[in-house]
């Protein structure tokens, strides 16, 4: 167990945490949320003993093992195996197959095992750390943004494998649904302080919202009672025989506690500009093929983009989704086919490294401005404002911001003209949370089509509704939501081929545990649709009785007005009660309605969530 004793810390002017106190509890997976900048990244610092506090102190027992990513690359050994067998317990050195089940799950092949880490992409080698950190077995794993550096396969991997994960987890990701899937409590760093609870985010949100709306109606109370008792005072003080009154709500006016108006905390908020276009299709990819070397990344790959569609690029790292997406933003050529677009299509073009063209000298604005054609200065500074760079922030040079500043500045001049057409490469990287609902929501109101690389199970979930798949040989389109590709095909099990003692399973062993996997599914369904046909089947006999009574009560309303017309008081009176049992019936129709939909999504649900995990 960890704990936070009454921890402040400043950086100059900026206080991050303000007597801030917690505890990290045996077998707790952490989830860490907050704003960037407001000190999620110093807060795992103070564990590893590299930042320490202004006051207060962090409290960690004794030979209690906290194991992290080492951002420095700098590796010993000859090849990743034996790289990664150095973050081993010293009780458990040799237990190489340990260390070859992670790798693989991180994407490493076979062949990369006994290849020299030098040989690796940065991000690679990334990974590499990530692997001896997992396999270190540590009492407490701090994991910062572990998904930046992975592909999708390789995310879900490590989600399954955190979750299982039998001691204390602190993790900080701008993934939403990474986060809640893994974590048992949210730890928010809000308003310099830092709140704890058991569940996902969105529960420590809406708790949060609710207690900050508590407050500020407390606030307005309370004002208006401390006016109430001013006035009172100032217009009785001189009356002698009402000093006891006045005396007595002087003294309650000095207990009333001042509260101060909450700050207010500035969202990332904007829209995509959009610029209308008469055409069905904005772009036409025709039997392109493209490779570095003899082998070919993308063959005879052919797509057709209408005005609207929201498609996302998936698969594993080095397949070539990036260079797919910079073929279509005309970046680069393909070596055979075309890809033409309509006259009025407009393109804007998003790229995870284009953080590297903006000009380190040039302010906030000025790169703004760069990309605005017969822009106004206001409506630069709007722009600068839209991305959380307001007054003197817009003049702030690039040089001197974070990565996830510069990723804002980026989705600033993008924002500086129309289009039709947006082409994102992995734009969450760098963005916190609420920045990433941002711009999920920017995107969905976006009336253009949206092309987008991403290994974000969230933007996948909400966005998609047709996919690019690099997996198998060649990239394909599949025509669908995520959801439905996860049903119909998933993604290969690439660690499948690596068990505990470090061996290759036969292909027998392998095609069986498909086999088996597939009939306990099959099974599943089955039992889905023994429980949810039956329920369909009533909650469509009650709708019909809905319909039948309500035409009957219609009937009986139509006779009514003839009886009330004619002054029958017999038919009035018999009228009136068949109506009231009508209406009485359709009640208790409507309630076992409610009663037995609610029994159908929570038995579906369930299912559901079996069958995703499977």
């Amino acid at each position: 167990m960890i704990r936070f004793e009454n921890i402040s810390k400043s950086y100059g002017k900026q206080q991050l945490f303000d007597q801030v106190s917690f505890k990290i509890n045996a077998k707790e997976r952490i989830g860490l949320i907050g704003r960037n900048g407001h000190g999620k990244t110093t807060m795992m610092r103070m564990i590893i003993n590299q930042v320490h506090p202004d006051d207060g102190q962090v409290v960690i027992p004794k030979n209690y093992r906290v194991g992290y990513v080492k951002q420095h690359i700098q590796f010993q050994s000859d090849t990743v195996l034996e790289e990664g067998m150095r973050g081993l317990p010293a009780q458990e050195s040799d237990h190489y197959w340990k260390v070859e089940k992670v790798l693989a799950g991180l994407g490493f092949s076979q062949q990369d095992m006994s290849r020299p880490p030098s040989e690796f992409s940065g991000g690679y080698q990334v990974r590499l750390n990530l692997a001896k950190a997992l396999v270190s077995e540590p009492d407490l794993l701090l994991l910062d943004e572990p998904t930046n550096y992975l592909d999708i396969t390789s995310i879900r991997w490590i989600e399954n494998f955190l979750i299982q994960w039998p001691r204390e987890l602190l993790l900080i990701t701008h993934d939403r649904s990474f986060m809640d899937r893994v974590v048992t409590h949210i730890l928010a760093i809000h308003r310099k302080r830092t709140r704890k609870i058991k569940g996902n985010t969105e529960k420590l949100y809406t708790q949060i919202a609710q207690d900050e709306e508590i407050f500020e109606k407390t606030r307005l109370n309370d004002e208006r009672k401390q006016k109430e008792l001013e006035q009172f005072i100032s217009r009785f003080r001189a009356k002698a025989r009402l000093a006891n009154l006045v005396q007595s709500r002087v003294k309650t006016l000095q207990k009333m506690e001042k509260r101060d108006k909450l700050e207010s905390l500035k969202d990332l908020e904007f829209s995509f500009r959009y610029q209308p276009i008469q055409a069905k299709y904005v772009m036409h990819i025709d039997d392109i093929s493209f490779s570095y070397t003899h082998q070919p990344m993308i063959e005879k790959f052919t797509l057709h983009v209408q005005q609207k569609d929201r498609i996302c690029i998936v698969g594993p790292n080095g397949k070539g989704k990036t260079t797919l997406l910079k073929i279509l933003a005309q970046a680069m050529d393909a070596n055979s086919g075309t890809v033409s677009t309509h006259p009025k299509t407009i393109i804007k073009y998003y790229e995870q490294t284009n953080v590297n063209t903006l000009i380190d000298d040039r302010t906030v604005e000025e790169e703004i401005t760069s990309a605005f054609i017969n822009g106004e200065r206001q409506q630069v500074r709007s722009i600068c404002g839209a991305m959380m760079f307001e007054g003197d922030d817009a003049l702030k040079p690039i040089r001197v911001l974070s990565g996830g500043e510069k990723a804002r500045v980026l989705l600033g001049k993008i924002l500086a003209s129309p289009a039709n057409l947006l082409l994102l490469d992995e734009p969450t990287n760098h963005l916190d949370m609420t920045a990433c609902d941002a711009l999920l929501t920017a995107i969905d109101h976006f009336d253009g089509a949206v092309i987008m690389v991403t290994h974000n199970e969230m933007f996948l979930n909400a966005i998609a509704d047709r996919l690019v798949v690099f997996q198998d040989e060649y990239p394909y389109v599949f025509e669908g939501s995520y959801a439905f590709f996860l049903e119909k095909k998933g993604w290969k099990d690439e660690t499948d081929e690596w068990i505990s003692n470090g061996k290759q399973r036969s292909s027998s062993d392998k095609k069986q545990n498909r086999k088996n996997k597939k009939q306990q599914r099959a099974k599943l369904v089955r039992q889905r649709s023994q429980e949810i046909n039956p329920l369909k089947k009533k909650i469509s006999q009650i709708e019909t009785k809905i319909v039948q009574k309500e035409t009957e009560l219609d009937g009986l309303n139509a006779q009514m007005q003839t009886a009330t017309q004619s002054g029958n008081a017999h038919d009035i009176a018999r009228l009136g009660q068949d109506i009231h049992e009508r209406q009485q019936a359709i009640d208790q129709l409507f309630d076992l309605l409610e009663q037995e939909t609610e029994l159908l999504d929570n038995i579906q649900k369930r299912f559901d969530q079996i069958l995703e995990g499977e």
